[in-house]
């Protein structure tokens, strides 16, 4: 490999490369937090079918996060990324053309398994891109225009769906291409597009030869097997499991929440709460970097959650204006619990650290089960006694605060950029 300072000039296009599919990741993922009351109406669902949504976009990356580091061993960067932005497209498309709860559940599994690949490819880009020692801060680059892309889509959600002002531009034509009564389906139009577009700047970008760091290399099975025989790995993939469940049983349910208990239209009042849900959390982990420097991760998650905690039950309980202030709130507390969690786990072990980040990203199945279980309780009670219970994942967040004993103190080493979901 050429020496840093080449380096850095020679890929800067893989860092902008990286950088965009990172925003491509959030903005298709998160938008689902901003429509989920329209595709709740659209198809006259259940909040027990609503629920299973998210389940079908999340549960694939339970599925994929490790045959995606196998494949990653098998197959060329480019290889790999053009196949998912090819799926990407074909999914998005399909739905399009046959929309309903079946195909859309569909095609969330498939646009989930695509970002699963995506993160297990592009993490090790990053980092040969911009050379180890930037690593870091273009990790941390990565998370703001991670968050940066959740903060705008509901904005693009509302530009499509608003017929009043959108009549005749680049919104009223995208409408024209889908059903009538169903004009977010137009996003997935949107959504197909671009994924041809990263498809064609895929396939014509030159990517430079490099070899993965253990924590990048996916094992053999009998590392895995290892790693499952330790009682540290299941708890701290329980604790990455309640995060995502948590986050996204949050994002997911605030525009339902907000149109059954306080009136609010969630095509405006309720997006925008998403929007500033997602900037809070960003906010949230510049400021939790930050913090890591100066106190134990474990002192900052206890007094992270149990803010959190506060401020749902507030959120559930209290007025509109006391709703419309808490859910924000909560995105910027629970935004330092992914990395202390993460850091943490890798920290407890010895070795393995590549097959114990895949057994960790695996968690991120938790944004499937956690919101799904919402929606159920939600069913069988109310919405908000569904949403009560996410206290319970956070209570188990919690309790790492006081049971993690890492083999070494985040003090004395420098925090790995969160990977992202």
């Amino acid at each position: 490999m050429a020496s840093e300072k080449t380096t850095s000039k020679r890929y800067y296009h893989i860092i902008a490369l990286v950088m965009l599919i990172f925003f491509v990741i959030s903005f298709i993922t998160n938008i689902l937090n901003s429509i989920i009351v329209d595709v709740k109406n659209s198809f006259d669902l259940s909040l027990t079918l609503t629920g299973l949504l998210p389940f079908a976009f999340f549960i694939a990356y339970g599925v994929m996060s490790i045959p995606a580091g196998f494949l990653s061993e098998k197959f060329s960067d480019k290889t790999l990324l053009s196949l998912s932005f090819l799926f990407m497209a074909l999914a998005s498309i399909g739905f399009t053309f046959f929309p309903s709860y079946v195909v859309f559940s569909i095609t969330l599994f498939a646009l989930g398994s695509c970002m699963a690949v995506l993160q297990v490819i592009i993490n090790p880009m990053l980092r040969v891109a911009g050379g180890e020692e930037h690593f870091a801060f273009n990790s941390v680059l990565a998370q703001l225009v991670f968050g940066l892309a959740s903060f705008l889509s509901p904005f693009l959600y509302k530009y499509i769906v608003d017929t009043d002002s959108n009549e005749f531009g680049f919104a009223g034509y995208i409408r024209e291409l889908v059903p009538e009564d169903l004009p977010w389906v137009g996003l997935y139009m949107i959504f197909s597009i671009i994924a041809v577009i990263l498809l064609a700047v895929v396939f014509f970008t030159k990517y430079p030869k490099y070899e993965k760091n253990e924590d990048e290399v996916a094992g053999d099975s009998s590392s895995y097997l290892s790693l499952l025989k330790n009682k540290w790995t299941i708890l701290f993939f329980l604790g990455i499991f309640c995060y995502v469940g948590t986050e996204q049983g949050v994002g997911n349910w605030i525009s339902q929440f907000l149109n059954q208990y306080h009136g609010l239209d969630a095509q405006t009042i309720g997006a925008d709460t998403v929007a500033y849900f997602w900037a809070m959390l960003t906010v949230g982990c510049l400021l939790g970097l930050l913090l890591l420097k100066i106190m134990d991760s474990r002192k900052l998650l206890i007094g992270a959650t149990t803010i959190t905690m506060v401020f749902l039950v507030l959120a559930l309980t209290g007025s509109a204006k006391v709703a419309l202030f808490s859910f924000p709130a909560i995105g910027f507390f629970i935004s330092v619990m992914w990395s202390v969690i993460f850091s943490l786990a890798l920290n407890s072990v010895k070795e393995n650290h590549g097959s114990l980040s895949g057994i960790l990203c695996t968690g991120i199945a938790g944004g499937a089960v956690i919101p799904f279980l919402v929606g159920a309780l939600g069913e069988i009670s109310s919405l908000k006694t569904g949403m009560f219970f996410l206290l319970v994942p956070l209570a188990f967040v919690l309790s790492i605060g006081f049971w993690a004993n890492p083999l070494v103190n985040n003090k004395t080493i420098q925090l790995k950029g969160k990977p992202n979901k």
